[in-house]
């Protein structure tokens, strides 16, 4: 039997080698989760890829040793293949099982890539010398032949050290780029979840205001004021034009400003103090520079009617309802305060707060909140915080007090 058919080259072994950076890694199951230290280092060592070590190495071992078929007997021939895959599974048994100790040793520890990559490097290194030690101790050589002729295993080490760093490398960008598409598939499904909440919030919010009795009763007092008090009449249908002109595009957007909702707020109030008299008084101011300043749509109408439906309306007298907008730092801070009956009165089931506050922690996540506290001496003060963000003149659409001829001209500072 020749050497040459029982010792392999460099590029024999590069090439037997080459199926451990092919077939390592990760198990299906665990590819698209944060594993703990025992579940990473399961992930690469594992049966799935000692046995695809194997097999590469077999398919590898009777390619090269095909054509000697002719030359030798069977006997030799599969004495050769079998050893040459034992050689070459010793090797890729301990570098796999050197990168799964140095996978597992990273997890929970803030390191970088040159970090992760620099231990894994230096796992396959000393595994792949440690292989060579075991490689020859198995094969019954002498292991003085390691010093007299250091050229062979210095090469195999080599080879080895490139394919487990390699193979280390496949692993890690195939276990990101898994990470990654689960991370974009999570972001989409948010996406979808936070637009169907939109939309849902939207028709809520049109129906709750909109409603058909709303409508009715309105134009059933614009019809009475004609009669008796034409005057009064014509401002409370401007009020109606106006509401229904700020409300209508608002449910079609998925953004608005704090000027566009003071307006719709405005008219709101506007029409209901009509309809209610002297039970209901209000107030709305802002600070300079703020009407640009982003706010989610119907944020701000929901806290209004809550307070007139919950609040005032409850009680004979009425009472009074302030609307203040403020900037904090980097924050708008927006607060809707009643003198209404407060907490011990207050009834319903709350599924507009809550809707708002899932809303804005959609849009915001911690950055946003929506408190109520107690007002005295009676009453209840709803605020609203959440990131100053500022929308481009060219994409403020154009005022309620441009498009409206026959409502009152609104301000954003104004008492009644």
């Amino acid at each position: 039997m020749s050497a040459s058919l029982l010792q392999p080259t460099l590029r024999e072994s590069l090439a037997d080698a080459g199926s451990l950076a092919v077939e390592l890694r990760p198990a299906p199951a665990l590819a698209h989760e944060a594993p703990g230290a025992l579940r990473a280092f399961r992930a690469i060592c594992n049966l799935r890829n000692l046995a695809a070590v194997f097999y590469f190495c077999l398919l590898v071992a009777v390619a090269r040793f095909l054509q000697s078929l002719a030359v030798v007997g069977l006997e030799e021939w599969a004495f050769s293949t079998v050893r040459f895959v034992r050689q070459c599974l010793i090797s890729g048994t301990i570098i796999m099982v050197a990168l799964a100790l140095a996978d597992a040793a990273a997890v929970g520890r803030a390191w970088t890539r040159r970090q992760v990559f620099t231990t894994a490097f230096a796992a396959a290194a000393l595994a792949a010398a440690l292989s060579v030690v075991v490689r020859y101790y198995v094969s019954d050589s002498p292991l003085e032949t390691l010093l007299k002729r250091p050229a062979y295993p210095l090469q195999l080490w080599a080879s080895w050290t490139t394919i487990g760093a390699l193979a280390y490398a496949m692993l890690y960008v195939t276990r990101q780029n898994a990470i990654t598409r689960q991370q974009m598939a999570e972001a989409e499904r948010a996406r979808q979840t936070l637009e169907a909440q939109r939309v849902e919030a939207h028709l809520s919010a049109l129906q709750a205001q909109i409603e058909p009795h709303f409508l009715f009763n309105t134009l059933a007092n614009v019809k009475r004021l004609y009669e008796t008090a034409p005057q009064r009449g014509r401002e409370m249908l401007g009020s109606l034009i106006a509401y229904l002109r700020a409300a209508l595009p608002s449910m079609r957007e998925t953004g608005s400003t704090l000027g566009r909702e003071l307006e719709l707020v405005q008219s709101f109030l506007t029409i209901l103090q009509m309809r209610m008299g002297e039970r209901l008084t209000f107030e709305i101011s802002a600070e300079d520079g703020l009407h640009a300043a982003r706010l989610p749509p119907m944020v701000l109408p929901t806290l209004v009617e809550n307070a007139i439906k919950h609040g005032l309306s409850r009680l004979p007298e009425g009472g009074h309802i302030a609307v203040v907008a403020r900037r904090d730092d980097d924050a708008l801070e927006v607060q809707v305060r009643d003198t209404g009956a407060g907490f011990t009165a207050s009834g319903g089931t709350g599924v507009g707060l809550a809707n708002t506050r899932a809303r804005l922690a959609a849009l915001y996540g911690s950055r946003a909140s929506l408190q109520l506290a107690a007002a005295e001496p009676r009453g209840v003060t709803a605020t609203v915080r959440l990131p100053l963000q500022f929308e481009s003149p060219a994409q403020n659409p154009p005022s309620i007090a441009d498009t409206v001829t026959d409502a009152p001209e609104p301000t954003h500072k104004a008492v009644s």
